[in-house]
């Protein structure tokens, strides 16, 4: 079955004012589109492989645009209109199992913000900044991911495009006001779902 790209849960203007319709337009129409297409043209091209050294060949290709088609359909629903401007539940942590679990593991929300956006600011070049969910300590830790790799080590809880075409029609080449604007707009909601499977339990 050839892959295709998902619909977004809301508006491409309803992330404003902290991500614009512009963007979310050309990075879900364009950019993962791309991908998704990319993908499926990889795949249908190893699918007619018959030898080892074609399915080598093509291994970039299913690792870059499979991984940017598994990443930006997480980030979607990572994201939700804000509730600051009244217009849903993004960038609010309500009391329960995912807050318990970042206090435990950050001291407090601002503190995760804190060390995400260090952390994530820091990648050199494009990549990807994650909450993510340690399989063994089962403690949330702040990870990055180069390219369009997706996330292997933690289960993903959280995260952040940081490539350009995420941000540079709004905040040109200052990463920081994106990072500090996208908090406003994570579906922590969507988190403590994605939070509550990883750890095999709806009661924690």
């Amino acid at each position: 079955m050839a892959h295709t790209l998902p619909d977004l849960p809301y508006a491409y203007d309803a992330l404003e004012p902290y991500i614009s319709r512009q963007i979310m337009e050309l990075h879900h129409k364009k950019h993962h589109q791309t991908y998704v297409n990319a993908l499926n043209a990889a795949e249908q091209a190893y699918a007619k492989t018959s030898t080892p050294k074609e399915r080598i060949a093509l291994q970039a290709a299913l690792k870059f645009n499979g991984g940017g088609h598994i990443n930006h359909s997480l980030f979607w629903k990572n994201l939700a209109p804000s509730k600051t401007e009244g217009k849903g539940n993004g960038g609010v942590l309500q009391d329960g199992p995912l807050k318990d679990a970042i206090v435990q593991s950050f001291g407090s929300l601002d503190n995760l913000k804190k060390e995400f956006n260090t952390t994530t600011a820091g990648i050199q070049g494009s990549g990807w900044g994650w909450l993510g969910l340690n399989p063994t300590t089962k403690r949330l830790e702040v990870v990055t991911s180069a390219n369009q790799d997706p996330l292997l080590s933690h289960v993903p809880i959280i995260g952040v495009d940081i490539w350009e075409h995420a941000f540079y029609l709004q905040y040109l080449n200052v990463k920081v006001d994106y990072l500090n604007a996208i908090w406003s707009v994570i579906n922590f909601e969507e988190a403590e779902k994605r939070f509550l499977e990883a750890s095999g339990s709806s009661k924690l």
